[in-house]
């Protein structure tokens, strides 16, 4: 059995202000027995245009930020999935929205690079969002080995996309991290449902951390962040604010559901 943590904020447009809540929360989750803690969406900024996190995207594998979480890690002694990170691309006027793992030493083992991105109309409340105009797309799913599981890496839009977590699954994936930031809007729609679907439908546990506040650019997020297991079950949430959530994973009982309900062998 392993203790994983789900971070939840509303973060703003200071990184340094941020990334000192970053460090806070991830004490937090370790000191209450956490191995794994999964950051949001965004998590380093959040600012009044989607240039500003352009702006501040740096080079793989090196940068403030980067080195910050990989600082975390260490001292906590955890793996760190770090939400998003704006990566720099070969478009200056975009940056990939990146998910990094972290191990305990603070080294950076698989980068995912958000791959479904956020063009849509919001009619009941008017929004309007065109998230390829400053995000470069991801073209690889990515699913590594870590002490917990397969682990296979998600990020916000991706989880409308079924067929994205079964490419996941038939790769070995065994936990879903979904770091977020949904609209107030999409979320009180559609956003436990599909985390639970997606856990139900793959016999996989899901991490979701989230954004869940108002922030500078006068978006509201919706939070909510979850921890739900392979059976659909929500072990854990926090409705809104800054905070952490944790519960257990039981690898071996999930291997056990795997084989006595094997839907996953059925598929034509």
């Amino acid at each position: 059995m392993a203790v994983v943590a789900a971070v939840q904020m509303a973060s703003g447009p200071q990184v340094q202000a941020n990334l000192m809540e970053v460090a806070r929360l991830i004490a937090e989750a370790a000191s209450q027995g956490a191995e794994l803690v999964v950051l949001p969406e965004s998590f380093a900024i959040m600012g009044d245009s989607e240039a500003a996190t352009v702006a501040i995207a740096e080079v793989a594998g090196e940068g403030d930020i980067q080195s910050f979480i990989s600082q975390c890690a260490k001292k906590n002694k955890v793996w760190i999935v770090a939400g998003t990170i704006p990566i720099r691309s070969d478009n200056e006027k975009k940056a990939y929205a990146t998910s990094i793992l972290f191990n305990d030493k603070g080294e950076q083992l698989v980068r995912y690079n958000k791959m479904h991105l956020f063009d849509v109309k919001i009619c009941e409340s008017k929004e309007t969002y065109t998230e390829s105009d400053t995000v470069a797309v991801g073209k690889q799913v990515v699913v590594v080995d870590t002490p917990f599981g397969k682990l296979g890496m998600a990020v916000c839009y991706d989880l409308r996309f079924p067929e994205f977590f079964r490419e996941m699954v038939d790769q070995g994936a065994e936990i879903f991290t979904i770091p977020s930031a949904f609209t107030e809007t999409t979320g009180r729609a559609h956003w436990e449902v599909l985390i639970r679907a997606r856990a139900i439908e793959n016999l996989c546990y899901v991490i979701a951390p989230a954004q869940g506040g108002y922030h500078v650019s006068g978006r509201t997020t919706y939070g909510h962040a979850m921890l739900v297991d392979y059976w659909g079950n929500v072990l854990e949430s926090l409705d809104k604010g800054a905070g952490v959530i944790l519960a257990e994973i039981d690898s071996e009982k999930q291997k056990m559901t795997r084989q006595t309900f094997p839907v996953l062998d059925h598929r034509i």
